[in-house]
């Protein structure tokens, strides 16, 4: 045996001894280093990544300006205790919030999505002096103890009870509803109307907020219908109900807008970013208004953790911000995110397996199923291609959680080129040459 498949074997009996298996069985390769929108295998074999990491690095893998502040920073100001600012961290939060329409005024800076995403669970239950917390069903937020409590897949069950007053709507799938008007075109108006119907009536008269994704990536790439954050705004203003939009993949440009709720219009309440506005680091923000904000500092808000107001992902932040906006990715995205459509669409004419194609700017879901009568998903088919894709050397995540449908999720880095987006799209249309009989 050569000695590079001896240190294989040897990795991967480590891996099996000491790493605890926390979402299904791991990949069957390793990943050696990463660069742009590649990734290179032991064997040094390139790998196109159209999940930008985990939906994270909207600037491709090792950018030369993020890994200088990196350098920088990590040089000069790294972390610090709990209650002391830095520059970074302030411009950041300036920075954010006038690139924001008024009522998104104040800033926290965090580390991950679902502690972004507590934060403003925390943050609705002490304002509003409410407790019930309204989610859709097929969302995801994160796994600690409030977000899980809004994500509404499988991963809920076997952990006991979820946090008290934790409600549901219908998450809005135009592929699967069965909400029609009579020419068979999806009613979202009737489908939201009746889902807060029910909602009231399982409401114990304390509904603190409802807490939306724009894009339900996790829950199949199911994108709001033009109008649903308008119209959930209003739900949630009659009912003293604040509205906290998680744009965790979507914001930074990923849907040809800065911020995903910028195509409706609305001003969220308490607006919750990460993944994308780290660009893979571990950077979150939650973001307020100022009305909001000076009622829960006088009623004692906390949420302190050990990285808030961290200086060195604050200044990567910032990094990401400047070269997003110079670099007029959100247009980028919306352009490139057009063209891949386009493509699958082609792909859906000939393949009778491709149920849908959906989603907006560089953030699409690809759903396969047995037909397009009864829309039944083929989990096995989807992993059969996302296998042959990955071998033919294109990373594009297939949802493999049982009752998701067999969907791709396709995000790749905002950096990509017309030529390498090309390149992916061919590899799969390759994999479903192998795959799938016409």
């Amino acid at each position: 045996m050569s000695s590079t498949k001896t240190a294989d074997s040897a990795f991967w009996e480590a891996a099996n001894d000491h790493l605890i298996r926390y979402g299904g069985n791991f990949l069957p390769l390793i990943i050696e280093r990463a660069k742009g929108v590649y990734m290179y295998d032991a064997d040094g074999a390139p790998i196109i990544d159209f999940t930008s990491g985990q939906m994270s690095s909207v600037l491709g893998h090792g950018h030369p300006e993020i890994v200088a502040t990196i350098h920088e920073y990590a040089d000069k100001l790294d972390h610090l205790f709990s209650g002391m600012l830095s520059r970074p961290v302030v411009e950041l939060a300036k920075r954010l919030t006038d690139l924001m329409p008024e009522g998104l005024d104040k800033v926290q800076l965090l580390s991950t999505g679902g502690e972004s995403n507590e934060c403003a669970l925390r943050i609705a239950k002490l304002y509003t002096g409410k407790f019930e917390i309204v989610g859709l069903s097929s969302s995801w937020h994160g796994v600690t103890q409030g977000a899980a409590s809004t994500t509404y897949q499988t991963t809920r069950r076997n952990y006991g009870p979820a946090a008290p007053g934790s409600l549901v709507l219908p998450a809005p799938n135009a592929f699967r509803s069965p909400f029609r008007h009579p020419d068979g075109s999806y009613d979202w108006k009737t489908e939201l109307d009746y889902g807060f119907s029910l909602i009231d009536a399982q409401s114990v008269g304390s509904l603190a907020a409802v807490i939306v994704e724009p894009i339900l990536s996790s829950g199949g790439v199911i994108v709001l219908p033009p109008g649903y954050l308008l119209r959930l705004k209003e739900h949630c203003v009659r009912r003293g109900m604040l509205l906290i939009v998680d744009e965790a993949q979507t914001g930074m440009g990923r849907t040809g807008k800065l911020w995903a709720f910028e195509h409706d219009g609305v001003v969220p309440d308490i607006l919750t970013l990460s993944k994308t506005l780290g660009a893979g680091l571990p950077l979150s923000a939650t973001i307020t208004s100022k009305h909001i904000e000076e009622t829960i500092y006088a009623r004692g808000f906390s949420f302190y953790t050990t990285h808030v107001s961290d200086p060195m992902p604050a200044a990567v932040g910032l990094k990401v911000l400047d070269i997003v906006l110079r670099d007029k990715l959100p247009a980028k995205a919306e352009h490139l995110g057009n063209m891949f459509q386009d493509f699958l669409r082609g792909l859906q004419a000939k393949y009778q397996c491709i149920g849908d194609v959906r989603g907006q700017g560089l953030m699409v879901g690809l759903e396969i199923v047995k037909d397009r009568v009864s829309r039944e998903p083929d989990e096995e088919l989807g992993i059969l291609l996302g296998d042959k894709m990955l071998e033919l050397g294109l990373s594009a995540n297939v949802m493999r959680l049982k009752g998701t449908g067999s969907v791709f999720r396709m995000a790749p880095p905002l950096t990509i080129t017309e030529d390498e987006t090309k390149q992916g799209l061919e590899i799969i249309e390759k994999a479903f040459e192998a795959c799938v009989k016409v």
